[in-house]
């Protein structure tokens, strides 16, 4: 199985955001058990780097996303997933139509994600991250 973890589901496990860390650390646990294959976009990493200022020094922002980096892959974002996203009126969140480009590309099973009404004109099944855990177990 291959899931794209949403920016929000990737920052509620790198800050501990306490009402949805649980939900998202055990995402992350399946896929640093092997049990399936994570991914993030490439545009993810920036925005969580960004993002984090707030609760971590550079330097650990670094360290953290590069431990996350060892169980997690990049979907790269590049001109053609740019200009998708552009055009498609399906999307009112540029982002979110961004994500389903990558989960497209790598032929996702799910986008875990928070924002479930964001994903409602998505290609590939958004599914929260409690409904994900549930689903796995």
């Amino acid at each position: 199985m291959r899931i794209l973890i949403d920016t929000n589901v990737l920052l509620d496990f790198l800050t501990k955001r306490p009402d949805f860390f649980k939900d998202a650390c055990d995402v992350i646990a399946f896929c640093v058990n092997d049990k399936i294959e994570g991914f993030i976009a490439a545009h993810s990493v920036v925005n969580a780097f960004y993002l984090m200022r707030k609760d971590y020094l550079h330097s650990e922002r670094r360290k953290i996303i590069l431990n996350v980096l060892k169980c997690l892959s990049i979907v790269d974002i590049d001109e053609e997933k740019i200009i998708s996203s552009l055009e498609n009126e399906e999307f009112t969140d540029f982002e979110d139509c961004l994500q389903d480009e990558c989960a497209e590309e790598i032929r996702a099973d799910y986008i875990v994600t928070r924002d479930m009404n964001d994903f409602t004109k998505s290609k590939i099944p958004a599914i929260t991250p409690s409904d994900f855990v549930k689903l796995m177990k």
